[in-house]
């Protein structure tokens, strides 16, 4: 078999898949994509989409439009079904794709950690479609709210609870506040904007575990301010639809509970539990899975563990992205022969926004936040979007919201039945 010959198959195109068939464009190698959709998402805006302050299009990007100039790259949009690596190929619902090399990036997925009511009624919020389903929840609930009778009814779908303080829990509600102080005096006048109330609740001790306690005390200062109830040390142990639970054994009316509680690795079936770390692959310091030479996993999916991070590396797009890089340096090292370089992870930082001219950064020689914080968190993402386009819509979106007050993307893309709705959301 020659070079040219050769297959590098990638599974998913989050930040990791994207990051390493771009850096395999000089490789001597034929590299596949392959992914359910046909787009690529800049999943740190999806609470945008959801809160309608941007709109679907300006945080997804047709893979197709990123590589068209790569002549060694092709698409398939495909369902991935299993590898089998005892015959180097992987099951898909088009047909078989072989590979002499597999990089498995296929992310991460939402972890409901057991709770089937609660994954039967929460909402999720990972991918583009998610993201507009809860938007159209959230507005559905306030026309609800405007059409029922019952002052206890009007009070539920007027109650929304976060679940989970990192940065899309902080995020999300931060959107909330914002929906609930500039946007529903205008749109629902007739409803006391007094009734909307948003819950962030966390598990933990405080916001942000991954950022300084600098930041996370900040965040909670900010969220406060916007009107957030934040419930530290506070898990959800169910939610029936139309009750939360809380651990407390405090109960909150809603109807609708927004899960950003966690997350698992999202695995592909055909590797032995051997190579399995909970709900992840097991990687050496080269991606590597375990007991494999040719199959490689990173990103969100592999728990890299090393001497600064003995218990895996964070679950983060850096991350995601370095090792991406790294790998393909490492390919391409190994297609002329030489030794792989083990993978060192660079910390440039962390940040989160919490809404209108609040963030929090967090850099090696600084923690600050407010205004220029919020600034360097726009600049940032608008720079991390794909596509010049994207960059474009999404900055004059900023803009105008910014300076208007309003979020038009205010559109309910599924059907409205009031007389369903209450059946669905019926207390009890």
């Amino acid at each position: 078999m020659t070079a040219t010959n050769k297959k590098i198959l990638i599974l998913g195109g989050g930040f990791a898949g994207i990051a390493i068939a771009k850096a395999l464009r000089n490789i001597d190698y034929n590299v596949t994509l392959l992914d359910r959709n046909n787009y690529h998402t800049f999943q740190p805006l999806l609470y945008q989409v959801a809160s309608g302050g941007l709109g679907a299009d300006a945080i997804g990007y047709p893979f197709r439009l990123i590589f068209r100039n790569q002549k060694n790259f092709s698409f398939r949009m495909a369902d991935v079904k299993a590898i089998v690596p005892d015959e180097n190929y992987v099951e898909t619902n088009i047909g078989n794709f072989p590979y002499d090399h597999l990089i498995i990036a296929t992310g991460s997925t939402t972890n409901y950690f057991g709770m089937k009511e609660v994954e039967k009624w929460s909402m999720p919020m990972k991918t583009i479609p998610e993201a507009l389903d809860l938007r159209s929840d959230i507005l559905q609930e306030f026309e609800f709210a405007h059409y029922t009778k019952d002052a206890k009814e009007r009070a539920r779908h007027m109650t929304f609870l976060v679940v989970g303080g990192g940065p899309t829990g902080v995020e999300t509600a931060g959107a909330l506040a914002e929906f609930k102080n500039f946007v529903l005096p205008h749109d629902y006048p007739e409803l006391d904007k007094e009734l909307m109330k948003v819950y962030l609740a966390e598990a933990g001790p405080r916001l942000l575990a991954g950022m300084s306690e600098k930041s996370s005390e900040k965040a909670r200062v900010y969220l406060e301010q916007f009107g957030v109830k934040v419930l530290l040390n506070t898990a959800v142990t169910n939610y029936d639809g139309s009750t939360a639970t809380l651990n407390s054994g405090e109960e909150i009316p809603t109807s609708t509970v927004i899960w950003s509680a966690g997350v698992k690795g999202q695995l592909v079936n055909g590797l032995p539990k051997e190579s399995l770390s909970g709900s992840r692959y097991k990687v050496d310091l080269f991606n590597r899975v375990d007991g494999y030479d040719n199959i490689y996993a990173i990103g969100d999916v592999a728990p890299m563990s090393s001497d600064d991070y003995p218990r895996g590396h964070p679950m983060v797009a850096p991350v995601a992205v370095q090792q991406a890089t790294h790998l393909a340096a490492n390919l391409k090292r190994q297609s002329k022969g030489q030794a792989m370089k083990i993978f060192r992870y660079r910390d440039k930082g962390s940040m989160a926004t919490v809404g209108r001219n609040k963030a929090v950064v967090d850099l090696s020689f600084a923690s600050f936040g407010g205004f220029f914080a919020w600034l360097i968190w726009m600049f940032l993402h608008l720079m991390l979007l794909v596509g010049f386009r994207n960059r474009v819509v999404t900055f004059i979106d900023w803009t105008w919201n910014y300076f208007s007050y309003e979020r038009a993307l205010r559109l309910i893309v599924r059907t409205f039945d009031a007389e369903e709705m209450a059946e669905k959301r019926s207390v009890g």
